[in-house]
């Protein structure tokens, strides 16, 4: 898993897996797989599923890299605990899934809380063949 800092500002988290690396076979196999995850924490709430490839593709001025086959994002949220106004504009949360020629690129944006970082990395990483 690699940690970018996207366009100067974005602390984002990359993993990379071949698809013969994963049992997964489908954009759609893993955001459900997420999903569960996300439904069975204590905390964590499910939201939504935005297709991002469809809503692109239809779009006149809509422009997806030939590379991307299929794009999806899985929302959520972590919050149990509104300290301060600010707070909501890191969340919710999203776990972005693209299918490739030959991979699945999983990728997601730094979380405030560290505890709850290392929970979506886990769910991340799980994702690969060990």
């Amino acid at each position: 898993m690699n940690k970018t800092i996207l366009m100067d500002k974005y602390p984002v988290f990359s993993h990379e897996i071949a698809k013969s690396e994963t049992n997964f076979k489908s954009v759609d196999s893993i955001i459900k797989y997420l999903k569960d995850l996300v439904e069975k924490h204590p905390v964590a709430e499910y939201i939504a599923i935005f297709d991002h490839y469809q809503h692109t593709k239809e779009l006149d001025e809509g422009v997806i890299s030939e590379d991307i086959l299929d794009a999806k994002n899985l929302i959520f949220c972590f919050g149990k605990q509104l300290p301060n106004p600010q707070i909501l504009a890191v969340r919710p949360r999203s776990i972005g899934v693209s299918e490739l020629k030959d991979s699945f690129s999983i990728n997601f944006m730094e979380a405030p809380n560290e505890q709850l970082q290392k929970v979506v990395k886990t769910w991340v990483e799980s994702l690969s063949n060990n």
